[in-house]
């Protein structure tokens, strides 16, 4: 596709996890500031704890995202007859992974891309907000892979082996707090 052309349609892709907290909601973000006009990001949990971590929140902002509109919700709202036609659902926990998702209409392309929580670190604070901006970059890195799938010259099987195999290819992003330790 020429470099001007507008692309056919947009993609929506949901992003799931259990708590739908901070990992789904920074993939949310992620993918609505780098999937320009081409990708829509939404998020939602298996069972939403109903509210964003706060550390989520702070890292957001400190990366100049608007949160206003953020919430944690309930997959439950996507399988809805009214709801978003899904492109793609993409897990990123391991524990939404293993779940019995909801029938998702469309029959979307489906992907695991596993995230360590850094809602579930324990540790001093530096150490939490640490695990918190590892997920962010790792996040990143995936979704920035993910938008530039050839999608257009692309089978369904296609894809979803590729999209697939960005979750098991994934690098290790490292902190600066890490690597100064």
């Amino acid at each position: 596709m020429p470099e001007c052309a507008v692309p056919s349609r947009r993609f929506n892709v949901l992003f799931l996890c259990t708590g739908n907290s901070a990992r789904s909601i920074m993939a949310e973000c992620l993918l609505n500031r780098w999937g320009d006009e081409r990708f829509k990001g939404f998020s939602a949990g298996s069972h939403p704890r109903g509210e964003i971590h706060p550390m989520a929140l702070e890292l957001l902002h400190q990366h100049g995202y608007e949160t206003a509109c953020l919430r944690s919700k309930s997959w439950d709202e996507f399988a809805e007859p009214d709801s978003p036609r899904l492109d793609f659902v993409l897990t990123v926990c391991d524990n939404a992974a293993g779940e019995v998702c909801p029938f998702w209409p469309g029959q979307p392309i489906t992907a695991h891309w596993s995230i360590e929580d850094p809602a579930a670190f324990a540790g001093p604070e530096e150490s939490r907000r640490a695990a918190f901006q590892r997920a962010y970059l790792e996040l990143e890195d995936l979704i920035r892979r993910f938008i530039s799938l050839p999608i257009d010259s692309l089978d369904r099987d296609g894809i979803a082996r590729r999209a697939a195999e960005i979750g098991e290819t994934r690098a290790t992003v490292t902190s600066d707090h890490d690597r100064e330790r």
